[in-house]
């Protein structure tokens, strides 16, 4: 007789009703369903069948290079240098460049980048990442001892929320988040069991920030929930907003009047376009407003090589910096990362060439800096492209994109294809961005996956698609949008 028929339990040992029920209520809608379809229909083409369109076009993640932009020469040509050192003898490689890889090899064990390194990250890269953050706040201190690098940003924000969270029923933390949100974040709450907060961002004036609605969301979650924790996206993703400075010294006094734990997720800090816009670290802010706050509101602070003009996203590379935190948090903290050995040493290496590129004495600056102006330059073309054509079409109503990557456009859906979806038991956005992808070949996610406003709809779209393909897409979203209204009207 078998083990299994002894013990008289039949089927497998982890189903879906004993499993863990908290990562059942993990949603992610970047990489959902509409994506898991985009993917099937790319090989459906692949092996020969028709489709009224010649490839899928994916504007649903903010993923860079696999957009077609290309890689800065001089990080690629560092990080060339570490994984394969033997190349430190070839004359192709400029001398800054050789110099970089020598200085990052000689902190690696046994000078590899394939030996682990310190939990918290390399000594002299967490030195650097502290006088990168000095620099860009005009001088305020930054200790290295603050510094933790992490997997990409995502890995160090679930870190922190993982610390935060305690207590059961109504003393289960709460957690303010943006709505609509990057889906990382209730995806993170949901895993943890924690209680998500939700305070709307408002549409009609570029999808600002307002105490009034932090307050409302924060005194209707105490009913059920303790709220502990305010989380910030700016640039906005998936809205493209770049926060004012007024705008986050507001913030930063809730946090301080509420006693919140402030989590300040700064991505984007490179991509501003919109004139009259300016990136203002949440850090440098609380240091202006003076030591009340300086010395009291706890805060992290996080970065990442994905984004900006890296896009660097594979090599997962990433920061956080904390701020007033108890020093015996901080050990347990320093603990938590310590288990899972250490981030990446790639994506280590990396950042240290972000906080640390080339200067203007030095071989690669020219070229270094002609790359980095152009791919900005190119998103802020194609920030305010995609704003312009969207506005043109009757039933899309767009933002300007500010910062970011994203648009998130209003659409107004007729009655019917709201109907229609409902009897399909799919959200209305979610039938409308399912139709395009079927019939125009173009991935989107809908704005159910972020959160929206009761009975409004939206989309979010990537700009990254290179100039000339950025243009077919408006046109053909343009196109599609027309026709679905009539379809359905």
């Amino acid at each position: 007789m078998s083990h299994q028929a002894m013990n008289g339990f039949g089927g497998k040992v982890l189903t879906l009703e004993n499993m863990n029920p908290n990562v059942r209520k993990v949603e992610y809608a970047v990489r959902g369903a509409i994506v898991q379809r985009a993917e099937q229909i790319e090989k459906e083409l692949k092996e020969g069948v028709k489709k009224p369109f010649t490839e899928v076009i994916k504007a649903n993640i903010g993923d860079a290079h696999a957009m077609g932009q290309k890689p800065i020469t001089f990080f690629r040509q560092v990080l060339a240098l570490c994984a394969y050192p033997d190349l430190l003898d070839d004359n192709k490689f400029p001398e800054d460049a050789k110099q970089r890889a020598r200085r990052i090899l000689g902190a690696c064990g046994g000078h590899s980048i394939g030996a682990y390194s310190a939990s918290q990250g390399i000594e002299c890269i967490r030195q650097d990442v502290s006088r990168y953050i000095e620099k860009r706040d005009g001088g305020i201190p930054s200790n290295p001892d603050n510094i933790y690098l992490s997997t990409g940003a995502s890995d160090a924000i679930v870190t922190m929320l993982k610390l935060l969270v305690c207590g059961e029923g109504p003393d289960r933390t709460g957690v303010m988040i943006s709505i609509p949100q990057y889906p990382l974040y209730s995806a993170a709450l949901a895993d943890l069991a924690a209680v998500q907060i939700s305070y709307y961002l408002d549409e009609d004036r570029c999808w600002g920030l307002d105490v009034a609605e932090l307050k409302r969301a924060l005194s209707a979650a105490r009913t059920h929930c303790n709220p502990r924790v305010i989380c910030i996206i700016n640039p906005g993703n998936p809205t493209g907003q770049v926060q004012s400075r007024k705008c986050i010294e507001d913030v930063i006094r809730f946090a301080k009047e509420e006693h919140l734990f402030l989590m300040a997720d700064e991505v984007y800090q490179d991509n501003v376009y919109a004139e009259g816009c300016k990136f203002h670290s949440f850090k440098k802010v609380l240091f202006e407003m003076g030591p009340e706050f300086s010395s009291t509101v706890e805060m992290a602070s996080f970065h990442s090589t994905s984004k900006c003009y890296m896009g660097e996203c594979g090599f997962r590379g990433g920061y956080m910096e904390v701020i007033n935190m108890d020093p015996e948090v901080k050990a347990q903290l320093t603990k938590l990362v310590s288990v899972r050995l250490c981030p990446p040493v790639t994506g280590q290496a990396l950042l240290e060439l972000v906080v640390n590129p080339p200067q203007p004495d030095e071989p690669s600056y020219s070229t270094f800096m002609k790359e980095r102006t152009e791919v900005l330059a190119a998103l802020a073309e194609k920030a305010g492209l995609t704003e312009k054509t969207f506005n043109t079409v009757p039933g899309i109503i767009c933002n300007p994109v500010q910062g970011a990557m994203y648009t998130f456009p209003r659409i107004t859906l007729p009655q019917r294809a709201i109907d229609t979806a409902k009897e399909e038991g799919l959200a209305p956005d979610m039938l409308y961005c399912m139709r395009l992808l079927e019939e125009e070949g173009i991935c989107l996610v809908p704005g159910s996956g972020f959160g929206q406003r009761e009975g409004t709809y939206h989309f979010r779209m990537t700009i990254l698609p290179p100039t000339e393909k950025l243009k077919v897409v408006l046109q053909k979203i343009r196109d599609f949008h027309v026709r679905f209204t009539k379809q359905f009207s």
